[in-house]
């Protein structure tokens, strides 16, 4: 059996049984390998519920990795992306379109707003964190100029699979398939300024952090390092990038997780959240420094469409209208305290709906994780021994109480 026969083998459909019929006769699952064998096919979902095409339900307290933030299905959203999509779907980035201009402009006065500033930035739309994150590091470099290039980022981190991302991705098992890695990057100890401080020479243009750790296991940065980071970067001239792909958009109980801090960035990274499952990132940063960029240096046949926009303007007013930060730190606090009480679980970190729980050191999250699926609660092993927990916004007291009695029960 050759090799590629055995990769394909391993990543036949593990919901096959549910969905042969979409493989037309085929033993092997038609996507290139890169995610694993799914273990589950879902075919619809509505608020916190999914169901698969067996029709069996399950509560999502995943959201698609902090994606679908205002539930699955939600009417608002979807009447947006129809509406739109009968009237207008793409033009290039020849021209406008009135949406995603005011899509950028709220984008914008929510940033702004969250450190005191009033429409004093400007954005660059994409198509997911990755490419948001790409497009900072580039905007990094053209600030920094010749010889001052270097992005500092921290061991643990994660800022996308495409290359540069990935370079800055502080996990060298990552690296270690596709290397040489690009040249310019290095990784510090998280939430250790005396091994960031260390780091930082006349090469350096940008500190790239996440104030959540998310698949580094869902680990807060503390209050005052950040601080003390926004402090070194000032004096020092050096851009302060933060990636806010994962706790942007209310995920952390604050529009976004610097807020916590009480610090102005001077660069940030946005998607997942945004469009509640339309795919769409964004590139924000304050208008001097976004100055830098001219035509041509970057850019995105989709940057901007008018469909991904508008499902990010109408994510966004219905979170404003909601008052999303408020809602989603009032259920943080109840979730972190119910899972505080569960067997097996040893720790509960995170801030609002972006939980871990650490899980005693005999236990293998993933194996759990996979056990949960079975019993219809969909959360992940995002480490060795720590479940991810991100719910819905829209999450009910009844469901927060049904998701802990499922893991109460396995526990």
């Amino acid at each position: 059996m050759s090799d590629m026969t055995k990769t394909q083998t391993t990543h036949k459909f593990a919901a096959e049984k549910t969905a042969s019929s979409l493989l037309d006769g085929r033993d092997f699952c038609p996507f290139m390998p890169v995610f694993g064998p799914p273990q589950v096919m879902f075919e619809r979902g509505l608020g916190t519920q999914l169901w698969d095409t067996s029709g069996r339900r399950y509560l999502d307290f995943l959201c698609g990795i902090a994606v679908t933030s205002l539930g699955h299905s939600n009417p608002v959203v979807a009447a947006a992306i129809a509406d739109q999509a009968g009237t207008l779907l793409h033009v290039s980035n020849f021209f406008a379109n009135p949406v995603a201009t005011q899509t950028a402009m709220m984008v914008d006065k929510l940033v702004s707003g969250s450190f005191g500033g009033s429409g004093d930035g400007q954005v660059f739309f994409c198509n997911s964190g990755a490419e948001a994150n790409e497009a900072g590091i580039k905007l990094a470099r053209k600030f920094g100029g010749r010889g001052r290039h270097v992005v500092v980022s921290s061991l643990g981190s994660f800022h996308g699979r495409t290359l540069a991302a990935l370079a800055a991705t502080g996990q060298p098992e990552k690296h270690e398939p596709f290397a040489p890695m690009p040249d310019g990057f290095r990784h510090v100890v998280y939430n250790d300024l005396a091994s960031l401080e260390a780091a930082l020479d006349d090469s350096v243009a940008a500190v790239l952090l996440e104030t959540v750790q998310g698949e580094g296991g869902v680990v807060p940065a503390s209050i005052e390092y950040l601080q003390n980071v926004r402090r070194i970067c000032t004096q020092r001239g050096i851009l302060l990038m933060i990636d806010e792909v994962q706790t942007g958009f209310a995920r952390t109980g604050k529009w976004f997780g610097f807020e916590h801090a009480q610090i102005k960035p001077d660069v940030v990274m946005l998607a997942k959240a945004m469009g509640n499952g339309m795919p769409i990132g964004a590139l924000w940063a304050g208008r001097e420094i976004a100055a830098v960029f001219k035509p041509g240096d970057h850019g995105s046949t989709f940057s901007g469409t008018a469909l991904a926009t508008a499902a990010a303007r109408a994510t966004i007013q219905l979170m404003i209208d909601m008052d999303a930060p408020k809602v989603v730190a009032k259920k943080g606090e109840e979730l972190a305290a119910k899972l505080r009480k569960l067997k097996k679980v040893v720790d509960v970190r995170g801030r609002g709906l972006l939980l871990a729980a650490e899980l005693s050191p005999e236990l293998d999250a993933k194996q759990v994780a996979a056990q949960l699926l079975g019993k219809g609660l969909v959360v992940n092993g995002v480490t060795s021994h720590a479940l991810r927990l991100a719910p819905p916004f829209t999450v009910s007291p009844e469901e927060i109480d049904e998701a802990i009695s499922i893991m109460a029960e396995l526990l």
